[in-house]
């Protein structure tokens, strides 16, 4: 093994001489102890390495070990219900090793050798294969059936393929390719930085049901799109991205925690376990993978784990997988970045962040998408990627934030004011955003019911108009609006309380079906519509400012999914409750005339 000199080290960065011959991004191991790291500057015949581990006790003169190859992940059966590190290091394995803590140097394969599973071919000896096509299958676990693909790189002729129960590294199968013939094993190793070949991409056309009713109903997320969280400390970003990763209709859940808090993490590693994924009724790791880079961690591997998550899920999506990642925070891969360039003493940008903070943060999520995979069936996989930014004081001109938005299409925007009122999601209505909305419309008309995209519209309008009256009430008081202008503002308090509004620990309020949340909004404006024209004729709010159905409209976000009759028949008594009073007011106006 070609080997060279350490000269200095500063924190994570080692600069390392006479290592001519290295690429970049080529894995190295430091010093005695073999701590991994990665080559991230070549200048002549000198590397600057980022350790992904502790340097301490580390100095010049101790050797460099090149191993020529990229920092890349093994993708093969075994990485559902997994819980890695950064660089897809075993975390449950190396506590068995070295205990709480994890020993510097410790080298541990990613993935299982040992385990055999239970190979079911599906190509035939003869076929012609091409890269991307399926050999066979493995029952990963009982909600993922992992397909073994073709490697990138090979096609040609089927010589003989194997069923039975094999390792990882055992061949399964023998292709010619060419004048050459490869031994093809489950274990197929993929650098973290190449995004994964695919077909072509296809337009956003369906949604990502999420069950959260601010989010499916007013900004909506595409299969396959892009979306981004920044809010303040508090605010419930961490909060959302687990309901996301809970409840959307996602086949595999990729969840990075990538420089949080130590407590935070450990609150979703004991939680998860736990949780029952509610269409299987099996436990929701069975269709997760867990990647944990706590901000006490080396921070050097915090840069790779967001690289190293996407790669798994972009495996997953190749199978033709709905693939959702959540990634929390964004902001602390982006500060991982600032701190390695510092020590490379590159030209700092804005806010000390480097020049090239814009093209990283892009390169990340333009590996989502809804693609046709690679090889000759036309199989459809999704990626989907919500991002975390967790601004200083919740200032969205953080360059993080602003190079995430050029970026993404879909923006919520949490407010420490919400969350201290208690209203979760803390989603402003006001300042998000999402860029899929009038192609999510096109799919709700077809499978909710085409009234839904202008409801969505009306009811907006309606917060719209609350947020202008908010300040005439703050100055002269409610009693000086118009009777018209009261309606809106009750109206526009029922919608932010008993519709927006949601408790995640509350069995039924947790997850709402799109359905459900278009009869529960169609409900609200259908009362509004008819208080609407009752005053237009001439009728005075006080006498409609309380009536019996409003306690029934509140609870109808606690209702169960199995019961959405009762929505249309609470409809139908509200407005019989209001013309009925309606007439009885003016009959009584006309007594008194």
């Amino acid at each position: 093994m070609n080997k060279g000199v350490i000269v200095k080290v500063s924190g994570p960065l080692v600069v390392a001489e006479k290592m001519s011959g290295s690429k970049m991004y080529d894995v190295v191991k430091v010093g005695g102890q073999r701590l991994v790291g990665e080559i991230i500057e070549l200048k002549g015949d000198q590397a600057s390495i980022q350790v992904y581990e502790d340097t301490a006790g580390i100095g010049p003169g101790e050797a460099v070990y090149r191993t020529d190859r990229p920092l890349s992940v093994e993708l093969a059966p075994g990485i559902i219900e997994s819980i890695f590190d950064g660089t897809q290091r075993p975390l449950d394995r190396i506590r068995e090793l070295s205990g709480d803590y994890i020993a510097r140097g410790i080298d541990i394969p990613s993935l299982d050798r040992e385990r055999k599973w239970l190979f079911v071919p599906v190509a035939a000896k003869g076929d012609r294969v091409t890269a991307g096509d399926v050999l066979g299958h493995v029952d990963e676990t009982e909600l993922v059936l992992h397909r073994i693909m073709v490697p990138a790189g090979v096609s040609g002729e089927v010589l003989e393929i194997r069923e039975g129960e094999f390792t990882i590294t055992e061949p399964v199968a023998v292709i010619r390719d060419g004048d050459s013939d490869r031994d093809i094993a489950m274990l197929q190793l993929w650098p973290v930085r190449i995004p994964r070949p695919y077909r072509r991409k296809l337009p956003p056309e369906e949604m990502l049901k999420t069950g959260q009713r601010i989010i499916d109903t007013f900004f909506p997320l595409s299969r396959g799109g892009t979306a981004c969280i920044p809010g303040p400390f508090g605010s419930g970003k961490t909060v959302v991205q687990h309901q996301l990763a809970k409840w959307a209709d996602a086949e595999i859940v990729v969840y990075i925690g990538c420089g949080e808090r130590g407590n935070e993490m450990t609150d979703v590693l004991q939680e998860f376990p736990e949780l029952t994924d509610p269409r299987s009724g099996y436990p929701l790791m069975k269709r997760t993978v867990l990647i944990a880079n706590t901000s006490n961690m080396p921070v050097a591997a915090r840069e790779a784990s967001v690289y190293t998550g996407i790669t798994i899920a972009e495996y997953y999506r190749d199978m033709g997988y709905s693939v959702a990642v959540m990634a929390d925070s964004t902001s602390r891969w982006a500060e991982a970045m600032r701190e390695i360039s510092g020590r490379l003493e590159e030209m700092p940008g804005e806010e000390g962040y480097p020049a090239y903070l814009s093209s990283k943060v892009a390169e990340f999520y333009e590996r989502a998408g809804r693609v046709v995979c690679a090889g000759k069936d036309e199989r459809e996989g999704a990626l989907t990627v919500v991002g975390a930014v967790s601004p200083a004081g919740g200032d969205l001109s953080d360059p993080v934030v602003q190079a995430t938005l050029r970026v993404v299409k879909v923006f919520w925007s949490l407010e420490d004011r919400l969350a201290y009122q208690r209203h979760f999601p803390a989603i402003s209505w006001l300042r998000s955003y999402s860029l899929y909305d009038e192609a999510m419309n096109i799919s709700l008309e077809d499978t909710v019911d085409p009234a839904f995209p202008a409801l969505k519209r009306e009811a907006m309008k309606v917060l719209e108009k609350e947020a202008e009256l908010e300040e005439i009430v703050r100055l002269i008081g409610v009693e000086s609006l118009s009777d018209a202008d009261r309606l809106v503002m009750k109206t526009a308090r029922i919608i932010r309380q008993d519709f927006l509004h949601q408790n995640a620990f509350h069995d039924q309020d947790t997850f709402t079906s799109v359905k459900k949340q278009f009869l529960i909004l169609e409900l609200i404006m259908t009362v509004y519509r008819e208080l609407s024209q009752v005053l237009e004729g001439g009728g005075e709010f006080a006498s409609f400012e309380f009536m019996s159905f409003d306690e029934d409209i509140a609870r109808l976000k606690y209702l169960p999914e199995e019961n959405m009759e009762n929505i249309s028949a609470l409809r139908s008594r509200a407005v019989q409750e209001i013309r009925e009073k309606a007439e009885a007011v003016e009959g009584g106006n006309e007594k008194g005339i």
